[in-house]
């Protein structure tokens, strides 16, 4: 139960938890019991007083076979209890004989188990009669299995121990079930202290559900036993599939360092079977940068085919990891080219090509104006400056990666000028977009404007050398030999340009000369507060993920010198506090360090930057204590903005959510008092207010003190960081949802401006209905800040995807707002991201399934949003250059098909929905509803693929991105 804004309270179901395997055996035993108790009772005479019947009535309601089963079972319960010790041996047998037969296939509680039910204590004491010998083990054994019908105890445990070494699998599933509760609750009590027989019952079970096809619930024994490495030693050719997709699934529910032991068990048992490219993804998913190398240079080692060398370097390449593999692998070259997306526009131009929409796109193709309602009296569109600038970027994003327009490479120099001053920039910046991923044409275009006598325009060519770059590695290094002699320099726009274009260029690379460079500013000490923000900016997106130690020190050193007072009110502070959470994202418990030192700095700045730091570390884990804490900062009243917003909020008793008088009676700071919500009462309310103005007052001053002081600026950045931890589980994702919707209701004014981009960070070019139609509403909201981020959240959540209602939407928007500059500037970037790439291209951080979250894409997106926390300074002022961030996590998103020597080869695939198959028996179906195409082809968020013909084997498991196909032999059987 996480607490919200004083007067709601939010339950988070129960599968938002994960539950330890011994709590989930524990309740099919309590189910168990249950079911033999509600055996054992029956109401008599509809409800009247007596709920349990007699004997008699009992033996009246069995047949006769039921009753002669009972009699026998009562005969030999009596047998055991007399002293002809002869007697014993077969009457074991045949009580052991009769719960065998019962307990094989167990759909219901057991007749044998429900009549001996009564007389286990009675066993029991003649067991504890007996002498040690073969008959009292063998009774052990008959104990241990009636102790699944008790519902307190480890008898069951205990017994088995004590009993004979007969095979567990004799007794049926459900008592090797109940089994493995009792040893998880006996691990969690004692570690197994002074019983080590347990551990070899533990060498038993695993065997056990291996063979049975539970291997999940193998793998839920050994992690709560701490043991999961273990699993290698049971795992076959026809088992590890399963195991390893079980596991990697647990992986997002379990905590650090859990769930890298899990993702490296699944590593070695890859290796194990020569599955490379599995074990690639698992190395990829690892949070820690060094170990996820690591695993990577040891699985190029091990692979000897070329082949599949080379599907592992596009892998690696997707994730922007770049390895030298000079001293491990023969064709290095080959490899460490395609692990530098040198190919990547070529076949992205060749995807453009085969969908035939090599054609540009200019932005009134986007707008569709003509579509638009003709007002009256209208007259002409003025040439307005800001609208030139929102279709500088529009033509930029629409036009992304094709190389051509009809703006910037027919006249760039006529286009340029029709915008002012930074407008300059950023147009001619825009070049950077249009010829990403071509370095050696792109650059050579740029080139002209860096010669210009404009200083905005060169700036702004500046910035394009970096945009070009970004995601391609060259061994030339053209982005530093370009930028670095103006990382110093006196002009205030090209050394931002240059300082964010070495962060683009070389986003997610960990280079230690550009980090060098870029550290220039940090360490001068005589730099403005707005450089300093710019290069750590860069700084972060350069080394993201890594917990840089250089950089860390250098930030926090760059931060305690800055006044205190200057961290507070410079916006350019918080880009400091940004590049500290970039360095930090996804590594968890790693800064640790970061954390204490942040907390030598002023109060409100250092919640501010602690938060978003925690955030970061903890991306796309789905920690669920993690959200719980931020919910409670979600809550908190800040200032006397709150209490302005809840006078301007009174109204009649009839809440938006549909609850009645929830302010009225709420009794935290923000709580509307009665008597202004109830028109009828207004009499009686006034002279109870005469009456009581003395507890009136003294009430309002106990609010008065309990708020906060503050901007709660932090407030805006914990909402995003809802999101940030939640987007990579599905459930997570889903709670997240519905949290903001609470908070949309009773959040403060800063909650309610970040909740559109934590929405946007939920569902990133993935336009979920429910999420439109949200955004839809807060884009007409009354606060200009909330609908302004509404409108670019918009363009986030459907950038790359062509989506017609959002496409209708945003025109619909453009014609509301088209007397309100800021509102329809933004409006034109939402429809030029929606149109990203014309429809081929993502901004989605997560791929291979969406098991694997890429920092360098996640990076620049959440820099981005963190910015738009305060838009009309930053993208609506003359920072609007920072929407170039998204250029780090710009991918195609298309699956292209390659024969050995790395030619397109057209197949046929199955696009579907993709289905989850975590823990089905068997074959099951992979994807749902699917359509057949020939590839190269498009793949929507939450689309699988398939190959659709026998005559190829792809060496990739998931068909994503470059998938290289072998010709398929007689024998050979397709691998998952």
């Amino acid at each position: 139960r996480a607490v919200l804004p004083e007067g709601f309270c939010f339950y988070f179901p129960l599968s938002f938890f994960f539950f330890s395997p011994s709590c989930a055996h524990a309740c099919l035993s309590v189910n168990f019991v249950k079911m033999a108790e509600g055996d054992e009772k029956k109401s008599s005479n509809d409800g009247n007083e007596e709920t349990s019947i007699s004997p008699v009535a009992k033996e009246a309601d069995l047949s006769d076979e039921d009753r002669q089963l009972q009699d026998d079972l009562t005969m030999l319960v009596e047998r055991l209890q007399e002293q002809q010790s002869d007697l014993h041996g077969p009457t074991l047998e045949s009580l052991r004989t009769l719960i065998r037969a019962s307990t094989s296939s167990m759909t219901s509680v057991p007749k044998p188990l429900k009549f001996l039910r009564p007389h286990y204590d009675t066993i029991k004491t003649v067991y504890s009669s007996w002498e040690d010998g073969d008959n009292r083990k063998l009774l052990a054994d008959i104990i241990s299995v009636l102790a699944m019908t008790q519902p307190e105890g480890r008898e069951c445990l205990e017994y088995r121990i004590k009993g004979s070494a007969d095979a567990l699998e004799s007794w049926g599933h459900e008592y090797v079930r109940h089994i493995s509760a009792q040893i998880g609750e006996e691990y969690v009590e004692n570690k197994f202290e002074g019983s080590p027989q347990t551990l070899e019952l533990v060498k038993d079970i695993i065997p056990f559900n291996m063979d049975h096809n539970a291997e999940a619930e193998a793998c839920d024994l050994l992690m709560e036993l701490e043991r999961i490495s273990d699993i290698r030693q049971y795992v076959t050719k026809n088992t590890y599939q399963r195991v390893c997709l079980y596991l990697v699934n647990c992986v997002k529910y379990v905590p650090s360092p859990e769930d890298e032991e899990l993702l490296q068990t699944c590593l070695e048992i890859y290796l194990e079977f020569k599955q490379y490219a599995h074990a690639l993804r698992m190395a990829l998913m690892k949070p820690n940068r060094g170990a996820a190398e690591s695993s990577a240079h040891g699985i190029f080692a091990a692979c000897s085919d070329n082949i599949v060398q080379k599907q592992l370097a596009f892998m690696a390449g997707r994730q922007q990891v770049f390895l030298d593999l000079d001293e491990e692998v023969d064709a290095s070259e080959d490899l460490s080219e395609i692990m530098a997306n040198v190919h990547l526009n070529t076949h992205f131009l060749a995807l453009a090509r085969e969908l035939d929409i090599m054609e540009p796109k200019s932005p009134e193709d986007i707008y569709k104006t003509h579509l638009e309602t003709q007002r009256p009296f209208a007259g002409n569109v003025v040439d307005s400056a800001r609208q030139n600038l929102a279709s500088s970027f529009v033509n930029g994003f629409v036009n992304a990666g094709y190389g051509q327009d009809k703006l910037m490479t027919t006249d760039g120099n006529k286009w340029i000028y029709k915008n002012k001053d930074g407008g300059m920039l950023s147009a001619a910046a825009s070049l950077g977009l249009i010829l990403l991923w071509d370095v050696d044409g792109g650059l050579s275009s740029i080139d002209k404007y860096l010669y210009s006598n404009n200083d905005h325009i060169k700036a702004g060519a500046l910035l394009a050398c970096g945009i070009v770059n970004c995601g391609v590695r060259n061994d030339c290094d053209p982005a530093l030999a370009l930028l670095s002699d103006y990382v110093s320099s006196d002009v205030l726009p090209m050394r931002i340009a240059s300082l964010l274009g070495l962060g683009l260029a070389y986003a997610g690379t960990n280079t230690d000369y550009v980090v060098e460079t870029i550290s220039t500013p940090l360490t001068e000490g005589d730099s403005s507060l707005e450089i300093l923000g710019i290069a750590s900016l860069a700084l972060g997106l350069v080394t993201v993920g890594t917990c840089h130690g250089d950089v860390t020190l250098n930030v926090l050193q760059a931060l305690m010198d800055v006044d205190d007072s200057l961290l507070i009110k410079d916006r350019n502070a918080r880009l400091l506090a940004l590049s500290l959470g970039l360095t930090a994202l996804g590594r968890q418990d790693a800064c640790e360090a970061t954390l204490e030192a942040l907390k030598t700095l002023p109060e409100e700045f250092c919640q501010f930057a602690t938060i978003l730091v925690e955030s970061c570390s903890k991306a796309g884990t789905g920690d669920v204590l993690a959200v719980q804490n931020l919910l409670h900062v979600c809550s908190e009243h800040f200032g006397e903005e709150s209490s302005k917003r809840s006078k301007k909020e009174e109204k009649p008793a009839d809440d938006v959510l549909g609850l009645p008088a929830a302010r009225a009676s709420g009794t935290g700071a923000d709580a509307v008092p009665a008597a202004v919500t109830v028109t009828d009462g207004a009499e009686s309310a006034v002279e109870s207010a005469d009456g009581n103005a003395g507890d009136d007052k003294e009430k309002k001053e106990e609010a008065k003190k309990k708020k906060k002081k503050g901007s709660g600026a932090h407030q805006g950045v914990a909402v995003l960081g809802i999101a940030l931890i939640a987007m990579g589980e599905e459930i997570g994702l889903e709670m997240a949802l519905r949290s903001y919707a609470h908070l949309l209701h009773y959040g403060e004014p800063v909650i309610r401006r970040a909740v559109p981009l934590g929405l946007a960070l939920l569902s990133v070019s993935d336009p979920k209905l429910k999420v439109l139609d949200t955004l839809s509403k807060l884009s007409h909201d009354a606060d200009s800040e909330v609908a302004l981020n509404a409108i670019l959240a918009l363009g986030i959540v459907g950038a790359g995807t062509n989506n017609a209602r959002l496409a209708a939407m945003l025109r619909q928007l453009a014609q509301y707002y088209y007397k309100d500059d800021n509102c329809l500037f933004m409006t034109r970037i939402a429809q030029g991201l929606t149109h990203l790439g014309k429809g081929t291209l993502t901004l989605s951080p997560f791929h291979s399934d969406r098991c694997v979250m890429s920092p360098a894409n996640l990076g620049g997106l959440l820099a981005l949003l963190v910015i738009c926390l305060d838009v009309k300074q930053t993208i609506l002022g003359n920072r609007h250059y920072f929407l170039y961030l998204l250029s780090t996590a710009i991918q195609p998103r298309m699956l292209v098909t390659l024969d050995e020597d790395l030619n397109a080869l057209p197949v046929t695939v199955r696009v579907g929905q993709a289905v989850d198959i975590v823990g089905q028996a068997g074959k099951p179906k992979t994807i749902t509803g699917f359509q057949t195409h020939t590839t190269p082809v498009l793949l929507q968020s939450g689309e699988r693929a398939e190959l659709a013909t026998d005559d190829y084997i792809p060496v990739s498991p998931i068909l994503e991105g470059f998938v290289i196909l072998k010709k398929a032999e007689e024998g050979d059987e397709e691998e998952d």
